[in-house]
């Protein structure tokens, strides 16, 4: 990878996000093979936000790697309060040799890879989960290998999911269409960017508010919890707002016969999803969660 980052899908080139899955792959199918590949390095894991696959993955990953993980809680290092994030990267760039970041304000990310002389991974921010992108596009790679042509549809909340769906999709040759209502689109600056990509890449951007018209020809249909970390107190009028865009067994009959069910979880079982749809042949998210394990060990074994 050119880039010493992973802030954004954006940072990324298509060759790369090629090279990574068939990185993730061999680590996949040979363990063996990478571990002590990166012996003795040391990962800090800086967390705002509660997490389970992403804390997992990023620990159980660096130790198969044969390097340490470092658990940093909201109460340990308090962003911005207790000390400045610029006082923080400096600090961590002597200890550590790489750092992962899980918190709210994206301009926390950016500012610690600003500042930071050693990589930095967005763990997750409130406008870009680029980790949980690639762990999604090397899913559809795993199952239906060449993306170039195939069509993923996102049904729901504009957030940061879709963000980085968009972005890491319009360079891979997907189609991504998102379905939310009327308010809660994508940011405008993200789909424009897409767009952009998805033109050199022959793809189409669309973000559309019928979920039935979105989903029309989907080799898979995706899905998020309608109120993210942060948004609880909209929660029960957001369940209003999204009701008609539930991914059940009747939307999920309008996409293509073979399409597959993907979900970054936690899943609200009954709001965003149903239980026959989530618990069908047809989902794939437990392969999904653990292929975030296999794309970060693969994303980490290139940034170090």
């Amino acid at each position: 990878m050119k880039a010493q980052d992973f802030i954004s899908a954006q940072d990324i080139t298509t060759d790369e996000l090629l090279g990574l899955f068939e990185l993730a792959k061999d680590m996949k199918g040979n363990r063996k093979k990478y571990f002590r590949s990166r012996e003795g390095m040391t990962l800090a894991m800086i967390f705002e936000k509660p997490s389970l696959r992403t804390r997992v993955t990023f620990d159980v990953g660096i130790q198969q790697l044969g390097g340490n993980g470092i658990f940093l809680g909201p109460s340990d290092i308090n962003l911005g309060k207790r000390e400045s994030v610029f006082d923080v990267a400096k600090n961590l760039e002597r200890m550590v040799d790489i750092i992962m970041i899980r918190t709210f304000s994206h301009s926390i990310c950016t500012d610690m890879a600003d500042h930071a002389g050693i990589p930095i991974i967005n763990g997750l921010t409130d406008h870009e989960h680029p980790c949980q992108a690639l762990a999604d596009f090397f899913t559809l790679w795993e199952l239906r290998g060449d993306l170039k042509g195939k069509k993923l549809t996102y049904v729901g909340d504009g957030n940061n999911v879709a963000h980085s769906l968009l972005l890491a999709g319009a360079r891979l040759g997907v189609s991504v269409s998102v379905a939310t209502p009327k308010g809660y689109e994508p940011d405008a600056g993200v789909v424009e960017n897409a767009k952009m990509d998805a033109q050199k890449f022959g793809a189409k951007i669309e973000v559309t508010n019928d979920p039935v018209a979105g989903v029309a020809n989907a080799d898979a249909v995706y899905t998020d919890v309608w109120a993210s970390m942060g948004q609880e107190a909209e929660a029960e009028e957001r369940k209003k707002i999204f009701s008609p865009y539930q991914v059940n067994s009747e939307l999920m009959a309008k996409a293509n016969p073979d399409a597959v069910f993907l979900h970054c979880l936690p899943a609200h079982r009954g709001e965003e999803v149903t239980d026959e749809v989530i618990d069908s042949k047809q989902s794939v998210v437990f392969r999904e969660a653990e292929n975030r394990l296999h794309v970060q060990k693969a994303l980490m074994h290139e940034l170090l």
